[in-house]
């Protein structure tokens, strides 16, 4: 179903609301900026604030509780002939490609999170609830039942934790010369693919 006008234009207040909340958490960081704070810088009232953000955590986190839902998504979207493996491996690139294109967002990103670490610990970058459906997914790429075969449910676990250390690792350094979220993935889930199924 195509996306009506007034969609696009609630997704680009809630944008610029989430681009002003990031610059001001990564500026003061997130404890000291309220919710008023983020109203005001974004030229909003506060009523208005919330009929487009559900919590400030949220601004600071949705992006990440999302990633779970798109992975799951990318896997099902990936050809059917393509080995359970190489499918999940391309899900989570393709999430990882895709993280915060906004580049003066991400900066203000990195910046708030790691000025509130304990923030981050609030969140997984993928749920229970979506690394059950991973499972299945590749259950049934596999034609093996989860709850019966441990194949389906390692992989899972085992490509998410690449690339959850790829994420925690892109996340401490802060150099430009370092690579990027995309690239650190890759590494991971490559090394992966060496000392797991090669």
């Amino acid at each position: 179903m195509a996306e009506s006008l007034r969609d696009r234009q609630k997704a680009l207040i809630r944008q610029d609301i989430q681009r002003t909340a990031l610059r001001l958490f990564a500026e003061r960081g997130f404890e000291a900026v309220t919710t008023e704070d983020i109203a005001a810088a974004a030229g909003i009232g506060h009523s208005t604030y919330f009929r487009y953000v559900t919590s400030k955590e949220d601004l600071l986190l949705g992006t990440l509780r999302r990633a779970g839902g798109a992975i799951v998504e990318n896997l099902r979207a990936r050809p059917r002939d393509e080995s359970p493996e190489e499918a999940l491996c391309q899900s989570s690139l393709q999430w990882s490609r895709a993280f915060v294109a906004d580049e003066e967002a991400l900066r203000h990103w990195r910046a708030a999170i790691r000025a509130a670490p304990q923030v981050l610990d609030r969140v997984a970058v993928v749920g229970p609830s979506e690394r059950t459906r991973l499972t299945e997914l590749l259950g049934e790429r596999m034609g093996a039942r989860p709850d019966d075969d441990i194949r389906p449910g390692l992989l899972v676990h085992t490509v998410l934790a690449a690339a959850e250390f790829a994420f925690r690792r892109w996340l401490e350094h802060d150099d430009p010369a370092d690579p990027t979220l995309h690239q650190l993935t890759e590494q991971a889930l490559e090394g992966t693919r060496t000392q797991c199924w090669k």
